[in-house]
């Protein structure tokens, strides 16, 4: 705001001197504003149309198998909480996932529009992706019809299949620690657990350390939460977004760990 009066002033001034000045400060004041404006309200287009593409493209999900189970509308309604969503973002969410479940729900049209609302970048894509697998997970089972709605909803986004298996991987590593440690299972797990870090940053076991560590960074820059904000994430999907740089974290931690018992 600042910089827009004195920028302003100095070219009134270049052409009328104090009064010109004057003008060209109230001139860039408004032209401020008027931007300012502009911006609140694109993001904020962003924001609504990111929340309804998500519960419209859940609702087609939640029908993929054929039925939509009452543990496929409360795990709906828990997002509603989640997300802490208001009053009228419940009503349009709730009006959104009812649209996916119609017939005629054309889901490549949605995705399309989703792309073009976003501007295409990948953290948004992944984000939007990783609430529905996190969506479909939400009753510990993914149903084949499922699995292959979410690959195809990954190719639509431009993403490739992988990170259906990254964002599954991601999702086993929040409940890292569950299982026991001792014996067989223990190791298993343990392979497991490094398997699933490996898919979490998208890289090959066979990577050097500067190559994951040069992947790692650029995952946790992309998908710091105040960078999507400022982009027109919505502040109710900020927890998510810190789940997802918390699991980018931990799965570095393990690759690291796991290099240093194996060196």
């Amino acid at each position: 705001m600042l910089f827009a009066l004195i920028f302003g002033g100095l070219i009134g001034y270049a052409f009328g001197k104090f009064p010109g000045f004057l003008i060209g400060a109230a001139i860039g004041a408004f032209l401020f504003n008027r931007m300012k404006s502009r911006l609140i309200g694109k993001l904020q287009n962003i924001q609504s149309g990111f929340v309804e593409s998500v519960f419209a493209v859940m609702g087609a999900l939640c029908k993929a198998d054929g039925v939509i189970s009452r543990d496929e509308i409360q795990m709906a309604e828990n997002m509603f909480v989640r997300f802490r969503l208001s009053e009228d973002q419940k009503a349009k969410a709730k009006a959104a996932f009812n649209r996916g479940k119609e017939p005629d729900f054309d889901l490549d049209a949605e995705l399309s529009h989703f792309m073009q609302m976003s501007g295409r970048q990948p953290a948004f894509l992944q984000m939007f992706l990783q609430v529905q697998v996190s969506a479909v997970a939400a009753d510990g089972v993914v149903h084949p019809a499922e699995h292959e709605m979410l690959v195809h909803i990954a190719r639509r986004l431009g993403l490739p299949e992988s990170q259906v298996d990254q964002l599954e991987a991601m999702l086993r590593g929040a409940h890292t620690g569950q299982a026991g440690a001792g014996g067989g299972a223990g190791q298993r797990s343990t392979t497991q657990q490094i398997d699933d870090a490996y898919k979490v940053l998208g890289v090959s076991p066979s990577a050097s350390d500067a190559e994951i560590k040069k992947v790692y960074r650029k995952l946790m820059s992309e998908n710091h939460p105040d960078k999507l904000a400022g982009k027109g994430l919505p502040e109710s999907m900020r927890e998510m977004a810190e789940e997802r740089t918390r699991e980018i974290s931990h799965a570095y931690d393990v690759i690291k760990e796991s290099r240093k018992e194996s060196a």
